[in-house]
């Protein structure tokens, strides 16, 4: 009976992976497939050719290049950014008696409940009020404001629960404050830390919705806006979006698998606490 319910879990479990993995698998397999092997077999049809023309065309005619750059100029900046101010207000409210710290913390969760489509025209506005409009630097700042409560939340779960005895032997061994926010609480958070970094690039790579509100120019935008330009560009031309579509995805994967070792950590320390 153990084996029959093994084995009808792996069974379920495969069927699930290919789910999920089929449709990776056929983008990848039409982005290496000719313009005509497409138009005269379908797009759905077994592969009768192969080429990687389409990625030379997807980067250098379909601008992928200059999109990628853009897109890590805004999510590296963002990144370093909303964790490092994250980890410090976590640090001051999770570790030293702030009058309101609760309302506070509860207040900048809120932010991240309130629907973003809500506030697409006073942030557009804004940004052209400030002159930031039509640059990364706008939608570096929207990114990280809209990200802070959230890693803020996080990381104020993990560093509350850190023994309040580590920080007085530091204290007693003359440590000051920034000396225990950066040589104790820090390293003991790093699972945490990696976790939500790992997700932030993910979230802010990715990202179409702030970045089509903020940014106008075609050379400004990052690669997931500039996925809709591709498919404008190409419209008949399925095998080069498709080839478009894996360059886009290569970064967060990249990501993903260096990260992959914290990540799991930091998710089950989480679980555990």
């Amino acid at each position: 009976m153990g084996r029959l319910r093994t084995g009808g879990y792996h069974t379920a479990m495969i069927l699930v992976s290919l789910l999920w993995l089929g449709p990776i698998i056929w983008v990848v397999v039409l982005s290496t497939r000719t313009f005509d092997d497409i138009a005269t077999n379908g797009v759905g049809s077994l592969p009768h050719s192969f080429t990687l023309d389409t990625y030379v065309q997807a980067w250098t005619d379909g601008g992928q290049l200059q999109a990628l750059i853009n897109s890590l100029l805004v999510t590296v900046p963002a990144v370093l950014l909303s964790l490092g101010l994250a980890a410090m207000t976590a640090f001051a409210l999770s570790r030293f008696r702030i009058p309101g710290r609760r309302t506070i913390l509860l207040l900048m969760l809120a932010g991240n409940l309130l629907p973003p489509q809500i506030v697409l025209i006073p942030v557009s506005k804004f940004s052209e009020l400030t002159g930031l409009y039509d640059t990364l630097w706008a939608l570096i700042a929207v990114q990280v404001g809209f990200g802070l409560g959230f890693y803020t939340f996080v990381l104020h779960g993990f560093m509350r629960d850190l023994p309040n005895e580590i920080q007085e032997a530091a204290t007693i061994d003359g440590a000051g404050v920034g000396q225990i926010f950066t040589r104790v609480i820090l390293p003991l958070t790093r699972p945490a830390l990696a976790a939500l970094g790992a997700l932030s690039f993910t979230w802010i790579f990715n990202d179409l919705l702030w970045a089509i509100t903020v940014i106008r120019t075609e050379g400004t935008m990052p690669v997931t806006p500039a996925l809709l330009g591709l498919q404008g560009q190409f419209v008949s031309s399925w095998s080069v979006i498709a080839a478009g579509t894996v360059i886009a995805a290569v970064p967060t994967v990249a990501v993903f698998l260096g990260f992959q070792r914290h990540f799991i950590s930091g998710l089950a320390i989480g679980a555990v606490k």
